[in-house]
């Protein structure tokens, strides 16, 4: 009786970055793998980016900063630009608090891009989304201070 042997199967589950008879890839060749991360959530605005009124064209996502957003509202089903209303945050307290040793705290009321930013639906006035600003150090970021809202095309 003659011994055969059956060939190897691949185990489910475990990627195989070469063939299984060829040689394991050098030592120092790293292996990449897509995170998934969105680098326009980290601040890159893509080329195909939609500043204004959508009008009807499909959205897949967008991004609500401090200018009126372009959006399609799941409430009434409209298209438009976000309606802004805004509330101080602590890096605006931060900002008057600074010239406030001199006795003056004129900034905070001047300052609206170190504030808190809700966008309301001009069309049924129902909240659809918040843009906080949470980072104390902003206040010595001055090119950080604005932050332009947009949208994908579907």
């Amino acid at each position: 009786m003659g011994a055969t042997t059956k060939p190897e199967e691949p185990a489910v589950g475990i990627p195989y970055a070469y063939p299984a008879q060829a040689a394991p890839p050098p030592p120092g060749a790293a292996q990449v793998y897509y995170a998934g991360k969105n680098p326009y959530q980290a601040g890159m605005i893509p080329p195909d980016a939609i500043f204004e009124d959508p009008k009807g064209v499909p959205l897949r996502q967008t991004f609500f900063r401090d200018s009126p957003a372009p959006f399609n509202c799941v409430y009434c089903g409209s298209s438009g630009l976000t309606n802004i209303k805004s509330n101080p945050s602590l890096a605006a307290v931060v900002g008057c608090m600074m010239p406030f040793m001199l006795g003056v705290c004129f900034l905070c009321p001047s300052m609206d891009c170190l504030w808190h930013k809700h966008h309301y639906c001009p069309h049924c006035g129902e909240k659809v989304a918040d843009f906080r600003k949470s980072d104390l150090c902003i206040v010595m970021d001055p090119p950080q201070w604005y932050e332009r809202s947009f949208a994908l095309p579907a």
